[in-house]
């Protein structure tokens, strides 16, 4: 009995407490943070975490959710937040192996606990927090008139093509068709991605000429007859690049497409394991002001 009564002034006090079976979701978020950010503030309620930042230039935003129903324990009584720098969260999270367990918890106001193992081997880290008074950042309100789903290894393909002549990729999609296109000072780069009705994918032509089979899942548009027939808008290809390799295709299988013509675009992975339950990421990206490459 007094071994429990000692253990109580413990558990009294905890804010929150976030356990995952894996450490694949917070390596991916923690990933995604830091391709943007120095600081993240995590919003913690009984409904899940959730987090969005904004890049010091304004150029881009990152915008997480994560349910409490994917966390193999999630206990939280009341909304909380806490602020910690990225890139020595992102050290700690590290530190874990493929089939260690991590939990996060908090029971104080100057540190959270991240305790990491497996069957044999456990450690526990302290982080103390930063003092932060930020609010999250507002999303844009945008209405998409296209979607496009493909293949994650497909999209970073097409982007490393086009970034090997400019920095800037032109995306142009109607109901039959994704092209992806770049120009700079020295040449032109294009693909394109044409819809296979009978297989409901889409085939790569590359400029040498050669086809392909390419994981190109799903375009949508809401282009109507008399409109202009085509969305078109222009990025900058390393912020994508980033994006793209902060998640990795061993996070996610495919990445969803969402804009307008001269509008932001916003980008969305599935959260590692807990993409089933809902865990999502979202990238949003503005658009470069002028004319279109390609």
């Amino acid at each position: 009995m007094q071994a429990q009564d000692m253990e109580m002034p413990k558990y009294s006090t905890l804010s929150f407490l976030a356990k995952t079976s894996t450490p694949s979701e917070w390596k991916e978020i923690t990933s995604c943070i830091s391709a943007l950010v120095e600081e993240a503030t995590f919003e913690v309620s009984p409904e899940g975490i959730t987090l969005r930042a904004m890049d010091a230039s304004h150029v881009a935003l990152i915008d997480i959710l994560w349910p409490s129903a994917s966390f193999d324990r999630f206990d939280c009584s009341k909304a909380d937040r806490f602020t910690v720098r990225i890139e020595d969260f992102a050290k700690l999270v590290k530190r874990s192996e493929a089939r260690d367990s991590v939990e996060v918890s908090r029971s104080g106001n100057e540190s959270i606990i991240l305790k990491v193992g497996g069957d044999l081997y456990k450690r526990e880290f302290e982080l103390h927090l930063l003092e932060s008074s930020s609010k999250p950042s507002p999303l844009p309100k945008l209405t998409f008139d296209t979607k496009i789903v493909m293949s994650y290894s497909d999209f970073s393909q097409a982007l490393n093509d086009i970034s090997t002549l400019t920095n800037h990729i032109t995306i142009r999609a109607s109901s039959d068709r994704v092209t992806f296109s770049g120009k700079g000072d020295i040449g032109k780069a294009v693909a394109t991605f044409e819809l296979d009705e009978k297989r409901g994918r889409a085939s790569g032509k590359t400029d040498e000429g050669r086809n392909n089979s390419w994981g190109v899942y799903e375009i949508v548009t809401k282009m109507t007859e008399g409109a202009q027939s085509e969305s078109v808008s222009t990025y900058n290809a390393e912020y994508l690049l980033k994006a793209m390799k902060s998640v990795g295709s061993s996070n996610s299988d495919t990445v969803k497409l969402e804009y307008s013509t001269k509008m932001p675009l916003r980008l969305e992975f599935g959260l590692a394991e807990s993409a089933s339950k809902g865990g999502r990421i979202h990238f949003y990206l503005a658009p470069r002001v002028g004319t279109p490459d390609g």
